[in-house]
């Protein structure tokens, strides 16, 4: 997979704000985000902005047999890449402001967790508060939300908006240790509905 970061590089020179960073997150990000998750109640898992699948990867690891994945990915170059690499995974190649739809659109009427890896802080307030009260709205009742965010950007304005717009959505929200093997470090927000 080393051929992914330069794919990651190249997607980000073409589009910039649709992709938000110039280098895919580390496992270790990856590792740290997934353990936010109660596995043993995630029966339908969605991943939104999967990129090339580091994330993926992890949960496909951890979901148990019968758990429904799904993915939201914007960009049909990765969202083929997913396809071809993790054939267990519905992908489906859509904007994340369509999350409510695409879930009802494959029957999956509640999801038990999502993961996310968008770029938050690349987004429009209204963008923002608009892909997240669609994901949200398409979490179960004690739901789990898992995101990232950057260390360096935690202070911010637009990282605490964005920590308020978290706050608005859901009951508990906390921050994980950092993850210093990323680039740049980065920490988890757990969430729950």
């Amino acid at each position: 997979m080393a051929g992914d970061a330069w794919k990651f590089i190249t997607a980000f020179l073409r589009e910039p704000r649709q992709v938000g960073a110039v280098w895919p997150s580390s496992a270790a990000l990856a590792r740290r985000m997934a353990d936010g998750v109660d596995w043993s109640a995630a029966h339908t898992v969605l991943e939104l902005g999967p990129g090339t699948g580091v994330l993926t990867r992890e949960i496909v690891a951890r979901a148990q047999p019968s758990t429904r994945i799904g993915a939201i990915e914007i960009n049909s170059e990765f969202a083929e890449l997913l396809r071809q690499r993790y054939p267990r995974v519905e992908v489906f190649t859509d904007s994340v402001a369509r999350t409510s739809e695409l879930c009802t659109e494959a029957g999956i009427p509640q999801v038990d967790a999502i993961l996310s890896g968008l770029p938050w802080a690349v987004f429009t307030d209204a963008d923002q508060h608009q892909f997240l009260s669609s994901a949200a709205s398409t979490l179960k009742p004690g739901g789990q939300f898992v995101t990232f965010a950057y260390l360096q950007g935690l202070l911010l304005p637009a990282a605490k908006r964005f920590r308020k717009l978290l706050e608005s959505q859901f009951t508990d929200v906390r921050l994980s240790r950092t993850v210093w093997l990323n680039v740049p470090p980065a920490l988890a927000y757990y969430c729950v509905k």
